[in-house]
């Protein structure tokens, strides 16, 4: 399934020089611990996935899946190719239905914001900038039509956040990398979700994209939001993420990252992916 997004002059690559930590950076560590604390002694739920089995043609991309991302929590979730994780971001986002079990969600972190993989998203559409990181706005709308003075600075605000204060006007094919992915963040926050869902985010780009993507994940961690990263950086995930889900189409460890990637639970899920075989169809348990 390929994301329709939407594109005028050709700009200078210039996003990749060095641009200012986000304002708020600075106070994100300490909210992100606070906010840790109270959603640890409050034990909620954001996600809670039940005996989920998900697939494509009959054939089991998660197994029997049972567990829950907490509301607030910042989790990575990590594996083989093929283990699932992508697949699990589908299910979670309503793309994909599940075969059997169920997904319960919080009353509170309806919408949910999506980014997928860079390579499923269409970039040859006309659109500028400013519109494309406007979009995050539709479901407040309704549709997708007028910019509003207010949307128009709140995404002004999104597209400096990312360090694209000036792009407003720029063509989306004009773009590097980097630049895209940057803005495709920007369209994240205007969305305000309380549920982010990042498919391999920092793919391709740049280290300094990286870091300044990173630090506006933590803002939002910071701000309550529970975030779920796939991810196969194990020492970004060890750095970054205090929580960890390692599958091999089941899951295989969930719980604080130090104690998930320990070099027996990376093996367990590398047999497992193994012994795995495209032709298993979904069982009934």
């Amino acid at each position: 399934m390929r994301h329709a997004l939407k594109t005028a002059p050709k700009v200078v690559d210039g996003s990749e020089a060095g641009q200012p930590v986000h304002p708020d950076f600075q106070h994100a560590q300490v909210k992100s611990l606070l906010t840790e604390a109270t959603m640890r002694a409050e034990r909620v739920e954001a996600v809670q996935f039940e005996n989920l089995t998900l697939s494509y043609d009959r054939k089991p991309a998660v197994h029997h899946l049972s567990g829950a991302f907490e509301a607030g929590s910042l989790t990575a979730i990590t594996g083989p190719n093929g283990a699932g994780k992508s697949t699990l971001l589908k299910a979670i986002s309503g793309i994909l239905y599940p075969d059997e079990g169920h997904i319960h969600f919080a009353g509170n972190v309806q919408p949910v914001g999506y980014l997928p993989q860079t390579a499923e998203i269409q970039r040859d559409i006309p659109m500028t900038a400013l519109e494309l990181v406007a979009s995050g706005f539709w479901y407040g709308s309704g549709s997708f039509g007028g910019i509003s003075a207010k949307m128009r600075g709140e995404a002004q605000k999104a597209l400096a956040s990312v360090g694209l204060a000036g792009f407003e006007t720029c063509d989306l094919l004009s773009l590097s990398v980097g630049q895209f992915q940057r803005l495709l963040f920007a369209r994240l926050a205007v969305q305000n979700a309380q549920l982010i869902l990042l498919d391999e985010p920092f793919a391709a780009v740049d280290a300094q994209t990286t870091e300044r993507l990173l630090e506006l994940i933590h803002v939002w961690h910071a701000e309550g939001r529970t975030i779920i990263c796939v991810l196969h950086d194990l020492e970004m995930i060890a750095r970054e993420f205090p929580q960890c889900l390692l599958m091999a189409r089941e899951r295989i460890a969930w719980g604080a990252s130090e104690e998930v990637l320990r070099p027996e639970n990376l093996a367990t899920a590398g047999h497992f992916h193994a012994a795995w075989t495209g032709h298993v169809e979904v069982c009934e348990q």
